[in-house]
């Protein structure tokens, strides 16, 4: 069993940054691949995402390739989304999650409750 509590989301100017946390209760963290997703208002959960359990892979959809970096510190328990050059379309409720990798939503078991991100323009 694995919980997952995020932080670190606000409101932020265009082009600014911000970096969620994402700890996770369990002694099993280390042997998941970790990920995280996004929704926005009338939209379906988007793949943000994902980092296997070493830290060595990551994966990320197009629009925040280059922009975003997942990382995540197993001695902590914790993963991290570094967000830099933010866009208005990137504001949404962002979610990690914990499960067996990919990009798919029902590939991933645990969820934390989401931390909204709003970015003005």
């Amino acid at each position: 069993q694995v919980q997952l509590v995020e932080s670190g989301g606000g409101l932020v100017q265009a082009g600014g940054s911000l970096r969620l946390s994402c700890a996770a209760s369990g002694r099993t963290f280390i042997s998941y691949p970790m990920a995280w997703f996004r929704q926005a208002p009338g939209k379906e959960r988007e793949f943000v995402a994902t980092i296997d359990w070493s830290g060595a892979v990551t994966y990320y959809t197009g629009s925040v390739k280059g922009r975003f970096t997942i990382s995540r510190d197993n001695a902590k328990n914790t993963v991290y989304l570094q967000m830099n050059s933010l866009k208005p379309e990137d504001t949404a409720v962002y979610y990690c999650a914990a499960g067996r990798g990919g990009d798919r939503p029902l590939s991933y078991d645990y969820w934390g409750q989401g931390t909204q991100v709003t970015v003005s323009s």
